[in-house]
């Protein structure tokens, strides 16, 4: 999978940080001995906005950085700047979804947690429709068609060439939840049987049966970087979504991921399950 700038910006302020520490300087330090201010240079390391190279060239020099890593860093620099196709709508996207896109846009690796509705990943256009409707009641028509529209193209990363695994855990009060009328439900449980043929989606159901689970809290989603450092977390919450990017957050969501897998269902048992709904319906 090609680095993208995303993941470029991240793995530069990453570095920046592990240089800077190594040599023990305090951020107020080592921006002063390249003229640049301590919040600036906290900036550069939180992976926020764009960096100047010259800045990243003379701070490699201050931390003693061979030649090789200091070209490569500053490498790094001159790609960081963010562009995708979602910058060209007309119509803005709220922070959490841009941010959510520019991320996406790079992953290796997706694990998904639902327990109220189908992941957005996964959706039909009139599954997602109903969503939209429910969950942004104000909404007009056309701002619920333009979030719909985003969703439609997002999901254009599961047919590139070297696409995400997407690894989803879907609750069984999911599949259950008859979402937009039967019709539209038959034709998303359809897709899920689809998807789960792919050898890049693994699906599992979380059966009522397992009773108290690991994520009782709600549903989440851990987005997996060429590296652990680049990894982040993102949790829905009501009018948007929150992203955790912090070692310990990172930990916590990511055993609880693991505690769900053990206790859904294997990958036959939860196709079977998602069939045996379908024809209920």
């Amino acid at each position: 999978m090609p680095v993208g700038p995303t993941t470029r910006r991240r793995q530069l302020g990453a570095d920046l940080r592990r240089l800077r520490e190594r040599k023990g300087l305090t951020l107020e330090e080592a921006g002063a001995r390249v003229g640049i201010s301590k919040a600036t240079l906290s900036r550069y390391e939180t992976k926020e906005g764009t960096v100047k190279w010259p800045a990243v060239d003379a701070l490699c020099r201050e931390y003693e950085t061979t030649d090789d890593e200091r070209r490569a860093l500053v490498e790094l620099a001159k790609g960081a700047k963010i562009q995708g196709w979602w910058r060209s709508l007309a119509d803005p996207i709220p922070e959490s979804m841009n941010l959510m896109l520019t991320l996406e846009d790079e992953v290796v690796r997706e694990d998904h947690y639902a327990c109220m509705y189908v992941p957005g990943l996964l959706q039909t256009r009139a599954y997602a429709e109903a969503v939209h409707r429910a969950s942004e009641m104000r909404c007009e028509e056309r701002e619920v068609q333009h979030m719909v529209d985003i969703r439609m193209k997002r999901q254009e990363l599961l047919t590139r060439e070297e696409p995400p695994h997407i690894w989803a855990i879907v609750d069984e009060a999911v599949i259950r939840r008859c979402v937009g009328g039967t019709d539209v439900m038959r034709e998303q449980l359809q897709r899920l049987l689809d998807l789960a043929a792919s050898p890049h989606v693994t699906l599992q159901i979380l059966p009522f049966a397992a009773g108290a689970h690991a994520a009782a809290v709600g549903s989440f989603v851990v987005l997996r970087g060429t590296v652990q450092e680049l990894d982040v977390v993102y949790v829905d919450i009501l009018g948007g979504g929150l992203f955790m990017e912090k070692q310990p957050e990172l930990d916590r969501y990511t055993m609880a991921f693991d505690y769900l897998r053990a206790q859904a269902l294997d990958l036959a048992a939860s196709t079977e399950t998602i069939r045996r709904t379908l024809r209920e319906l």
